[in-house]
Order: structure tokens, then sequence, then C-alpha cells
């Protein structure tokens, strides 16, 4: 028998929705105020997942610029229908207070590797609407109302795409409380509805209600819930639920869900919400449950039969930059798992400035909502080294660019160059604590203008990060042991994840840019000499 190692997606992979076409599985992931909006992957086996880009890659699909942190894209809703992928998802322009505003929209593709339609806006109710497609070609839009007041079923036009009929209240919720992420299945003679409930913290779960009617009313899981974590146990995934249901081509069933990995001896998060994969069954009286028994996610789970497990697809750890036309969109199509917040970097960016350079043109400080120049990829390991050579020549304090490590625009670290009050080039590393920014060390006096390497690498439990710096062949430490706390979930009581990525401001306006040779993230590597 083989398995399944969870989590599937390692590092901030949020709120999964998956689907199968035929012999191809997808899911659609949460990306908050990271652009492009919504990651898609693609798996044949269940195991081996490959991102395939994003959906939302317009700015006339989403346009997030001041989005608060942890705004922006929450939750999509992924389905497939007679040839057609569809993507409900909602954008998130404020979050506190007692009027939300969530907006939610459509989006639909022939091609889930190409293009998709410019959005049609649905309502502002709640987050986390989903697409259901009924056995009779009807759809219906599921939504949970803000304040988790319950979930709604209306029907919508498949034509014209309006919102039609009664808009009726189905579910209440368990009583568990939180209830969001609602999805719907109509097998055999039930209507399913899955919510996530228990808030999207270690309390979390999967829970299951059922009906003989899209209309209800819907009757819990006297089990319920079907899914949950073990707390206490080290080994064991945490923060378990908002899933999601696929069938595979022999009729076996799988929950595509949440999940996080703290390290070991506490609650800490650094490496975001994830996602995790179980095997399900139906029982005797037509619920679902766990393959392997009980309500804990495990991590690992048994492979579907009839598949045989294809290999792991190699992402390439060292990114050279290749000469290429970027369009406004094209950077987002090239990007290689590159994301950037709030927008496209468009113009911002360019890889035919310099042959054989990234060239990033520096606008608003990392702490803004709104033109950050970050290209970023997610850590998806606790032990990780990031490495970065760049070409800078900043005249102004208010110049500098080179490596970041962030979780938001409130929490990050910045380690890079720039240039004293007599204009002599330095090396500063800045920490962000909740928008308190601080010098973590004085300023490093360079001896000459020349290429600077930076690097920032993790211990083995994530727990700390150590700063270090190369210019003409040796390595300096700048810093040991920095904590990695900032950047969790639980210390900025935010849902992404830790990125690491290459930077530049300029505050003058005068759009200084910064040249990256080439990018690492991986596995710690052995110091050159």
């Amino acid at each position: 028998m083989t398995m399944i190692q969870n989590p599937i997606l390692k590092g901030f992979c949020p709120d999964p929705s998956i689907v199968r076409a035929g012999e191809a599985y997808y899911i659609a992931v949460s990306t908050f105020e990271w652009w492009p909006g919504v990651k898609l992957f693609h798996s044949k086996d269940l195991q081996n997942w490959t991102q395939i880009g994003a959906a939302l890659t317009r700015k006339s699909q989403l346009d997030m610029i001041g989005d608060p942190t942890s705004g922006g894209v929450w939750a999509p809703c992924l389905s497939y229908d007679n040839g057609r992928f569809y993507l409900v998802f909602t954008d998130v322009k404020t979050k506190k207070g007692r009027f939300y505003n969530t907006h939610n929209y459509l989006v639909w593709t022939d091609d889930i590797r190409g293009e998709w339609s410019e959005p049609v806006y649905l309502n502002s109710i709640g987050f986390d609407p989903s697409l259901f497609h009924d056995n009779d070609g009807k759809k219906y839009l599921i939504n949970m109302v803000n304040g988790f007041k319950g979930v709604l079923v209306q029907e919508i036009d498949p034509q014209t795409w309006e919102l039609i009929g009664e808009r009726k209240k189905v579910y209440a919720g368990s009583g568990i409380g939180c209830t969001e992420g609602p999805h719907m299945y109509h097998i055999g003679e039930w209507y399913y509805l899955l919510t996530a409930e228990g808030g999207t913290g270690y309390d979390h779960c999967v829970t299951v209600a059922r009906s003989r009617s899209v209309w209800g009313p819907f009757e819990t899981d006297p089990h319920n819930p079907l899914l949950t974590s073990e707390r206490g146990r080290d080994d064991a995934l945490q923060k378990c639920g908002h899933g999601d249901l696929v069938q595979t081509q022999s009729g076996e069933w799988y929950l595509a869900h949440l999940c996080a990995r703290p390290k070991n001896g506490d609650d800490l998060c650094v490496l975001g919400r994830e996602t995790a994969i179980q095997k399900l069954v139906l029982d005797a009286d037509g619920w679902f449950r766990l393959k392997c028994g009980g309500r804990y996610a495990k991590n690992q789970t048994e492979s579907p039969e009839e598949i045989v497990p294809g290999n792991a697809e190699v992402v390439p750890a060292l990114d050279r930059f290749v000469p290429e036309e970027l369009t406004e969109n094209g950077w987002n199509r090239w990007q290689n798992g590159y994301c950037s917040p709030r927008r496209p970097l468009g113009s911002d960016a360019s890889l035919t400035a310099r042959n054989g350079y990234l060239r990033l043109i520096g606008r608003e400080s990392l702490n803004s909502l709104h033109r950050v120049t970050l290209a970023a990829k997610r850590q998806t390991a606790l032990c990780m080294e990031a490495c970065t050579r760049m070409e800078f020549y900043p005249e102004y304090e208010e110049q500098l660019a080179g490596l970041a490590y962030m979780y938001d625009a409130m929490n990050f670290y910045l380690f890079g160059k720039t240039v004293d009050a007599e204009g002599n080039p330095v090396l500063v590393l800045l920490k962000s604590d909740g928008g308190v920014i601080t010098d973590e060390t004085e300023p490093i006096r360079l001896e000459t203008d020349d290429a600077v390497t930076f690097r920032a690498r993790t211990g083995q439990d994530g727990a700390k990060v150590t700063f270090s710096y190369r210019q003409n062949g040796v390595w300096n430490t700048v810093k040991e042991d920095c904590t990695t706390e900032i950047l969790t979930d639980e210390h900025c009581r935010g849902f992404t994840g830790a990125h690491f990525g290459m930077y530049v401001h300029d505050m003058t306006g005068l759009a200084l840019h910064a040249d990256f040779e080439w990018f690492y993230l991986g596995e710690p590597q052995e110091d050159e000499t």
C-alpha cells in the first residue's frame, strides 16, 4: 500500500478547494494580499503537485491596492462543469467592525492554464462563498453570512449570472461556532453541506450536515466533526479544517483540508497554513468518515487504489534571470512561484533592461499597503536559506534595496544596502514588529560599492534566523539567532505565512533601480570560499 505524505502543499497554501477534471486534479488556495490572486496547482496522483500559475492575473480582475494585511483574496471555490472551470472568490476590503466589506466575484475559463474571464460581481453578504452545480443543471450560490450567522442558498442564472429567486438560510451551524467555508455536494439521494467551524486556529474542524433537498432542512452528522486536530502532539498536523471533497475516477473519496505545522514545543506557525489530504469512506448510514478511523488528521493517508504515484516535480532552488519581455501582466505568467504584495510589478520589473539580471524599480516602503516592489517566494520548510546577489547604487538615505524576510506590511526583517547621512554605502538590518521598526545592528560601513550577496538562514526548528553578507569573497555574519516569532500567524494574528524576497524602495520619487543577478531559496548550503 502506497501512502500520500502530508502536507501536500507546503507553506502558505490555505483554504484548499479541490476538483477533478478527467484524470487530472486541481487545487485553488487563498492568497490574501499577495499577487497574483488564487494560486493553482495540478496533480495526477493527489501526492505530487505542481503550481500552474494563478487565476487572477489582471488588475481588471483584482485590485488590492490598499487592502489590509490578511485581507484580499479569501477562500476561493474551484469547480468544474461541462468542460468549464469556475472560480468564486472574495476580495476582503475591511475585516474589522460590524460591517465587513467582503466583495464576492465569479470568473471562469475553458483552459485552467490560460486566461480567466473578467469578474462578475455577486454580493458582499459574507466571505467564502461557493458555486454548486446540481445534477439537474441548476446552479446555486452557497453563502455564509458575515458575523457567522449561518449558510444561505440562492439560485444563480448560468446565462446572466444574476442571483434569482428566494435567498434562504438553510443551516445555522452545528453549534461549534464560526461556521464558514460552505461547500455543497449532491451524492445519491443526499445533499451534503461541508463547512469549516471552530475558527481558523487550533480548534478548527470540518463539519458535515445533510438534507434531501438543496433548501434543507440540514441535519448535522451525529458524530460531528468529521475532521479536527489532536492537540498536544508535536508530530501531529494542527489547525485542521476548511475542507473540500473530491471523488476519483473509480469512486474513492478524499478531503483536501487546511492544516499547520507548528515547530516543536510551541504553537507558533512560521510556515503559515498549508494543505493536506485525507482518504474518506461512507459508513452504513451514509456519513463520511476518515478511512484511518477517528476524526484526527494524519501525516499520511492511503493513495487511490487505481493510481500509480508519479514523481515529484523538481523545483530549482536557484533562479538565474533569462532575458524575456514582460507585459504589464507578463510578470505573473513568468513568475515561477514569485509573488508581490497587492499588485503586479508590471513595468517596475524587467528581465531585459540588463542582460542576465532582474531589475526592480523602487517605489514605496515595505510597510505600505500600496506600491511595494518585492518579488518573493513563500517559506516551505522550517530550515531554509534565502540568498541573492545585488548591485545597487543609492545616493540618499530614502533609497534601500536587499533581502526581505516578511510576513506582512507590519512584521518583517529587511536586510539591505543604503547610504548614511554623509552618503557612504552601508548595510542595515531592520526589524518591524507590529509596525514598530528598529535597527537590529549599527549600520555596517562598506569598503567598496561592489555587488553584495545577502543571506538569511533559519535554524533546524525555524525558530531563529541568522543574517550574513558577502562582498569580495568573504562571508560576514551581521546578527545571529534573530527570532522568527514576529513572522508567525500567532504573533501577527494573520492568515498568510513567511516569505523571502528581493526588495527595493525609493522614497525620493527618483525610481532608482536595483539589479539582482540570481535568487536562491532552498536547503542551507555550505559556505563558498
